[in-house]
């Protein structure tokens, strides 16, 4: 998909699996997984999904996964499977190398989102995935991030991020922002503070990277809204804020976390807002070039 300067990439780093439950909140079992089976164990499937915005100047990488840190037990509690993809052999594929990226835009820092920021090396030392990128996140979320409260501290691993600082590869972002000509940044602070979520857009086309606003289909639904999200009801205005522009203007939102559904554009009807039309990137530019 061409929007602007940008040509889109859809891009899966893995697979994980989070509690059902907590990912619906107050919806009941019978509800949610009639979209979203749970296993023995009562987690669904899940990806983690990033985009990439390739110009003739730019490489730009939007979230990059949980990265290949975490241990054993960790792997095991998430159902972690990098077994089929794997976010540099992702990118190898379009022919760019982790070399060539040259901006990361992270929506916010929770591991599933922020993970792939750093890896080990052969020596065990801890090196910055993308070296020569500007890693682009609010300010205010860092702070938080760095300073997190008992109830969302697991969510926040240091050897994700704090390498960027020391590195000199972060650039910290103070409020709303036009990142460039068809790149906006928007914040929200229902699931964690100072999250923002990327909106590429130009007079013909409008992504909304949802990151964890909306993070699977099945949340275009309003009262569909996470357990993990600090404070719920704000994840609900911010939805009822978003949701309608969606609708009326044709914005395609793109799901970070929904293995079956990559993207889909929003109707309205008498009993609120619902799927449209499921689409892929891929699809789209097919369409386009016909």
């Amino acid at each position: 998909m061409q929007i602007g300067e940008y040509k889109l990439h859809s891009i899966q780093t893995g697979l994980f699996r989070l509690d059902g439950g907590a990912m619906f909140g107050v919806v009941p079992k019978p509800l949610w997984s009639k979209t979203n089976p749970a296993d023995e164990k009562n987690r669904i499937d899940m990806c983690m999904r990033a985009l990439l915005l390739v110009s003739d100047n730019k490489r730009i990488l939007i979230d990059n996964g949980i990265g290949h840190k975490t241990s054993e037990k960790f792997n095991e509690i998430y159902g972690i499977d990098h077994s089929e993809y794997i976010l540099e052999k992702e990118l190898f594929k379009l022919g760019i190398l982790k070399e060539d990226i040259t901006d990361v835009i992270l929506t916010h820092l929770h591991f599933d989102h922020a993970g792939g920021s750093t890896y080990y090396d052969e020596e065990g030392n801890l090196q910055v995935t993308f070296p020569n990128a500007v890693h682009h996140l609010q300010k205010r979320h860092w702070e938080w991030a760095n300073n997190p409260t008992e109830r969302d501290k697991a969510s926040f691993i240091p050897e994700n991020f704090l390498l960027l600082e020391k590195k000199g590869n972060l650039k910290l972002i103070e409020g709303n922002k036009n990142f460039d000509d068809f790149v906006e940044l928007h914040i929200i602070n229902g699931h964690t503070p100072f999250q923002q979520m990327v909106k590429i857009c130009d007079d013909s086309n409008t992504v909304l990277f949802a990151a964890d606003l909306m993070p699977m289909a099945s949340h275009v639904h309003i009262p569909y809204i996470m357990s993990y999200d600090l404070y719920p009801l704000t994840t609900l205005e911010e939805k009822k804020k978003y949701l309608p522009l969606a609708s009326a203007d044709e914005w395609l939102i793109f799901f970070e976390h929904d293995p079956f559904t990559e993207a889909c554009t929003i109707g309205r009807n008498e009993k609120g807002f619902y799927i449209k039309e499921k689409k892929q990137l891929k699809s789209i530019e097919s369409s386009i070039n016909a």
